[in-house]
């Protein structure tokens, strides 16, 4: 199942890829994320409040990428999530390809390979804890910066499986509250924090120094917030170890 294609052309964006020389200066490996933490989360499942509210801590550590996706197939149980997309619930099935979990709420996945049930503290410290201690932490630089009109993202060198990993931009909301009226959380009050609205896949990354402009717009547009990802994929296209992340802040 490919589910990591951009939905336009980088032409359409306004978006260039350019290839770096040798020499291509990279960010400091101490500001590498720790990890990338994609929660995948439902309005209408009892389940999630309290994924959502151990999420929420996450959201405000400055050396985790916390991104949560909010998936469609519960709204039969009497809630449209208002966030919820089939790209969303589709990038949950391809991880649940990869790492047999098929899917459920509320799931996390740590740097893309680690599966923890989303309101398990303790089974979420310990990925946390054990990703970079074996030898599975970020590797890949990513670095963001900012004209007046343009961002630009800033990729280095690093090992590429030979069909190079994917980059991706991944649009967020930094928090939205929702008085939920009816369903399995009825009467419920939930704050929900960095809630993806749109995922596109921008290049390829095969190695090689790379760097990517795109305008600002593209971000105010789709929540304010981008996270940048350098993801490995299978022989299906499916998402597998994240390498490399980084996170472009509010966009004012």
């Amino acid at each position: 199942m490919r589910i990591l294609t951009a939905r336009r052309t980088l032409l359409k964006m306004g978006l260039v890829a350019v290839a770096l020389p040798h020499l291509f200066r990279t960010a400091n490996a101490a500001a590498r994320p720790a990890a990338v933490v994609e929660l995948f989360t439902s309005q209408g499942c009892s389940r999630c409040p309290p994924a959502d509210a151990l999420f929420a801590e996450l959201a405000e550590r400055n050396d985790i990428i916390a991104l949560s996706y909010h998936i469609d197939y519960w709204d039969y149980l009497g809630w449209d999530d208002q966030f919820a997309t089939p790209e969303n619930t589709d990038r949950q099935r391809a991880y649940g390809e990869v790492l047999g979990t098929g899917v459920y709420t509320p799931q996390i996945v740590v740097n893309g390979h680690i599966d923890v049930v989303g309101a398990d503290r303790n089974a979420l410290s310990q990925a946390l804890r054990s990703s970079p201690g074996a030898g599975d932490a970020l590797t890949v630089d990513v670095t963001s910066s900012s004209s007046n009109q343009n961002i630009a993202i800033e990729i280095g060198e690093g090992i590429a499986q030979a069909a190079g990993a994917h980059v991706i931009l991944a649009y967020y909301r930094p928090r939205h509250t929702v008085e939920i009226s009816a369903g399995e959380n009825k009467g419920k009050t939930v704050e929900y924090r960095n809630i993806v609205t749109d995922f596109q896949t921008v290049g390829v990354w095969h190695g090689k120094p790379m760097r990517l402009e795109f305008p600002k717009t593209e971000i105010k547009s789709k929540g304010g917030c981008c996270a940048v990802l350098v993801q490995s994929t299978d022989e299906d296209g499916n998402p597998k170890a994240i390498l490399g992340a980084a996170q472009v802040k509010t966009v004012s």
